[in-house]
């Protein structure tokens, strides 16, 4: 296992600009109840608004809505409308040393849907390589964004070949722009297995551990590990990235699928000259997988690093607030959208704050951290559910039993415990 000095090195440095979130909270405020989906109503007597801004690892963001790594953020024109539009904070699309290997094909996506409407798509797989464009390209406008907006925080996301001299030097190189954390892409499920990248990192522990000390003693800003969840267990690479002194974990990225077959054509879709290849799959239709990985990991890191700071982005089928207020509850401090605004445009993180502050007022929260980690708590094991419900049972039979003796009599309730032993 690495050493942990690499994160204390690290912190050391970052000591004077950053401000540790705090630990998850998961004692119970209130009484919870699950918001309706359907019809939340706004009540008039809460005068202001619910604050959603966020601090992690000493990155301060106006709400918890980041962009998440692809399409949305692959050039200056699109992450500036992101900016522009009020999104959080930008992860910008992966970039290594050499563009030139990267060679995309068309169509490269392909939709699942329950109809023929736009809203009756559930699941998007994409066969996308991370970005084409030259590095220095993306350098130049990674630093002419935060020029133009120093506030607001960039994220650079990026992937190497197995070569301890590659990745220093693209961070080195990264890091020169001024973004304000990295994004280590250990889990892009297709493309370049062979060059030991993205996944292929992420489903060897070792090789993970080796390669984030690598990143860790040459970083001086925070680092996210990007999970993927095409793996047994989430939480070991997870654990193994943390203790290797990185400051935050992402996850999930996309799920590896076989979107379908036409059956007109015998072909798989997306279709290339007649013929496909596995990819990424996200959208609605993952969420519910999505949850279970970011619960098991935050439960995780709630155990074993709840006080070091450590941070979670949840990722995985997000569209609206109330979905955001899931990973929230779940213990994310942030919460990443990338295929939502490939369908619905940047503008929609509007919608999405609205949704989540009306979900906050719902349960009188004011900040996030009022309610983050909240429904972690309601997780246990199967065993303990049926010792729970036996219980339970037991206890309801005793209470139509009646009493049990003359001393557990009350005067308020005499009335209801008279009621409780007549049998007719």
């Amino acid at each position: 296992m690495a050493s942990m000095s690499f994160s204390l090195s690290r912190f050391s440095k970052l000591a004077s600009k950053t401000t540790l979130s705090p630990d998850f909270d998961h004692s119970p405020r209130r009484t919870f109840l699950p918001p309706n989906r359907v019809s939340l109503k706004i009540s008039s007597a809460i005068d202001s608004e619910p604050d959603l801004s966020v601090t992690v690892n000493g990155l301060k963001m106006p709400n918890p809505f980041v962009i998440g790594s692809g399409p949305p953020g692959t050039n200056y024109t699109v992450m500036k409308r992101a900016f522009d539009e009020g999104w959080g904070g930008v992860i910008a699309k992966t970039v290594s040393l050499d563009a030139s290997k990267v060679i995309n094909v068309t169509p490269r996506y392909a939709r699942l849907r329950t109809g023929t409407a736009k809203t009756d798509v559930i699941g998007w797989q994409n066969i996308e390589l991370i970005s084409d464009r030259p590095l220095e390209t993306m350098l130049k406008e990674f630093k002419q964004l935060k020029q133009e907006y120093p506030d607001r925080i960039l994220i650079a996301s990026i992937m190497e070949e197995y070569s301890k001299t590659g990745w220093e030097e693209l961070i080195d190189r990264v890091e020169q722009t001024g973004v304000d954390a990295l994004e280590i892409n250990f889990s892009c499920p297709h493309g370049m297995p062979e060059r030991r990248m993205g996944a292929a990192v992420g489903q060897d522990c070792a090789l993970l551990e080796e390669v984030c000390g690598w990143v860790n003693a040459k970083a001086t800003v925070p680092v996210w590990a990007k999970m993927t969840p095409n793996i047994t267990d989430i939480t070991e690479p997870a654990r193994v990235s943390l203790k290797s002194g990185c400051e935050g974990i992402s996850a999930i990225n996309t799920i590896m699928s076989v979107m379908g077959i036409d059956l007109k054509t015998l072909h798989p879709e997306p279709c290339v000259e007649g013929y496909s290849t596995p990819g990424g799959y996200s959208y609605k239709a993952v969420r519910p997988i999505a949850l279970a990985k970011v619960m098991n990991i935050a439960k995780m890191m709630k155990s074993e690093f709840g006080e070091k700071g450590c941070s979670l982005s949840g990722i995985g089928g997000v569209e609206t607030g109330y979905d955001a207020a899931e990973f929230i509850l779940l213990g994310s401090n942030t919460v990443q959208v990338c295929t939502g605004v490939m369908v619905h445009g940047y503008g929609h993180v509007k919608t999405l704050c609205a949704e989540l502050q009306d979900f906050m007022k719902q349960h009188n929260f004011s900040t996030i951290e009022d309610f983050r980690g909240h429904s972690l708590q309601y997780f246990t094991t199967h065993t303990d559910l049926v010792r729970r419900q036996k219980e339970a049972i037991e206890q309801r039979k005793a209470e139509r039993r009646g009493l049990k003796s003359d001393k557990d009599w009350t005067g308020d309730g005499f009335v209801k415990e008279t009621e409780s032993m007549v049998s007719n």
